[in-house]
């Protein structure tokens, strides 16, 4: 595999780093959480006029750049190391792909232009708290317990009496052939989200299956979004209350494989993920090795002891493993699971040692130490825990044995 970057990456990767350094620092990552939507409107319009972010892996024919999961990765990792909050991974990593994989002609031309332009932002909303084992990334997607298993609880979908189908903007009354009933409680972006790509169950125990629905967030009726207090400002997320809600089936019909879409949509945003996570590390120890040859100790800065120096050279190792594993899981997104779970484990040793080498001023609201620290813990809980990660992993790769008197043996 030749890993090295084209001419045309670079270009994104320069172009990027270049406008986030102007238009995002600390400060301004500070006052656009405070928004209403949770972000810089103006910036991210302007990321998708200039730079056509948002569709940078979606095809030309509806309207992207038609890149792919590398280049896309390697945006992420721009976004990363700013903290840039924005609706990019909820829009382009999460919901984007599902609707091109499985959506009807009609729908990817209603939905995917619009979203490639930055005019529609999306979110995937999974029941529950599921996200990672939804995407197939802590657990096995097909068995239907995350998304309510048949029984009480998640999101359950029904057929709306009489309805034949929808347009390709979905969610309205009486519009798009299904009603929706049930909570999401931690939708990434889902307060400001334009459209929600619902996973829901459906068919009762007999016939028990998960799919997936658009709900159009503007004319849905019955829609209760309430955004949450979450550990990561820059990460906001919603409670998404469904009662009775119109809603449309993605897909031609309810025997598309929403499972395997969403596993195969996971891996991709596992490897995009570890990218980012790698971003901000990185980013979390240039700040800290900047700090330390300033911050003087006894007449020397702290730099110069070599106790300083040799958890420095740790955290600098962990960090390019980490993004080494995350490049390669940009061209080979089937390694993604243990690509994020190293690139998350390097962001949260990687964060901690920052606040540590910060001293007192780490710990303070105004330094933003803080700010990298909380990306760790938050990305864990929502994408982790690392360990789950690396075992459902090694299971996929058969590294383990059936389980013999409650051991695993290794093969």
């Amino acid at each position: 595999m030749d890993a090295a970057f084209t001419a045309e990456q670079h270009e994104i990767r320069r172009t990027l780093r270049e406008l986030l350094a102007e238009h995002c620092g600390p400060a301004e990552v500070r006052a656009a959480v405070d928004t209403a939507l949770g972000y810089d409107e103006a910036l991210w319009n302007r990321l998708a006029g200039e730079l056509g972010l948002p569709g940078i892996a979606l095809p030309e024919a509806y309207g992207g750049v038609g890149c792919g999961t590398a280049e896309l990765a390697l945006a992420c990792e721009e976004t990363g190391r700013a903290l840039l909050p924005s609706p990019l991974l909820a829009t382009s990593v999460l919901a984007a792909p599902l609707i091109a994989a499985l959506g009807t002609e009609a729908q990817r031309t209603a939905l995917l232009p619009r979203i490639a332009a930055g005019g529609l932002t999306a979110t995937l909303a999974v029941p529950g708290g599921s996200l990672s084992t939804a995407l197939g990334l802590t657990g096995d997607n097909t068995r239907g317990e995350w998304a309510g298993g048949g029984r009480a609880g998640g999101v359950q979908a029904r057929r709306a009496d009489g309805a034949v189908g929808g347009d390709g903007g979905g969610g309205d009354e009486g519009d798009g052939g299904w009603r929706l009933y049930g909570e999401a409680a931690q939708v990434l972006d889902g307060h400001s989200a334009g459209l929600l790509v619902v996973a829901a169950h459906t068919g009762g125990f007999p016939r028990s299956r998960t799919l997936l629905f658009l709900v159009r967030a503007d004319t849905a009726a019955g829609l209760v979004r309430t955004r949450q207090t979450s550990m990561d400002a820059t990460r906001p997320l919603a409670r998404v209350e469904l009662r009775d809600t119109g809603a449309e089936l993605l897909g031609a019909d309810d025997t598309v494989d929403a499972a395997g879409a969403l596993a195969a949509t996971g891996r991709a945003v596992a490897a995009v993920l570890a990218a980012e996570a790698v971003g901000a590390a990185s980013s979390a120890l240039d700040r800290t090795v900047a700090y330390v040859k300033e911050r003087e100790q006894f007449g020397r800065p702290i730099g110069s002891f070599q106790v300083v120096k040799h958890r420095l050279a740790d955290l600098y190792v962990r960090v390019q493993a980490a993004r080494s594993a995350a490049y390669y899981a940009a061209w080979d997104p089937s390694a993604g699971g243990l690509a994020l779970a190293q690139a998350l484990e390097a962001l949260r040793v990687t964060t901690a040692e920052a606040v540590q080498l910060h001293g007192g001023i780490g710990f303070t609201w105004e330094h933003e130490a803080h700010l990298y620290f909380k990306r760790a813990a938050a990305d864990e809980l929502l994408f982790g825990p690392v360990h789950r990660l690396r075992d459902h992993a090694a299971g996929q790769a058969g590294l383990f044995a059936p389980r013999t008197a409650g051991q695993r043996v290794a093969v």
